[in-house]
């Protein structure tokens, strides 16, 4: 019905400028409506399945252990990361899935998942 639309404006002699407004009008629209669709996001609770990417993301959530303070909280995993510091180690083998949990000195931290 839309183009029916444009076909009479064009035989009536619509200007250009209408046409062009007609145009944004329904780009606009089909826009706002795939802005109103919303994703369904995936939940990985294995780190094996996380892209290496997105371990070390904010999409990733780990559980941290004050042992000092006996209090748990979550981290994402760019906070897990400034964690872990100069253990290049720990940090490769959690890149490529072996590892899913390490230590420090007053914490423990785990992968819980990641959403994206």
């Amino acid at each position: 019905m839309k183009n029916n639309n444009a076909e009479e404006r064009l035989l009536n002699n619509a200007s250009l400028e209408d046409l062009i407004k007609m145009k944004i009008e329904r780009e606009f629209m089909n826009d706002l409506k795939k802005s109103r669709e919303k994703k369904a996001l995936k939940t990985y609770t294995n780190i094996k399945d996380v892209p290496s990417e997105k371990i070390f993301s904010k999409m990733s959530v780990f559980r941290y252990f004050n042992r000092q303070t006996m209090c748990e909280t979550f981290v994402n995993g760019i906070q897990a990361d400034a964690l872990i510091g100069l253990q290049n180690d720990v940090r490769e083998k959690m890149l490529k899935g072996e590892l899913s949990a390490f230590t420090t000195d007053d914490a423990y931290v785990k992968f819980e998942k990641a959403v994206f």
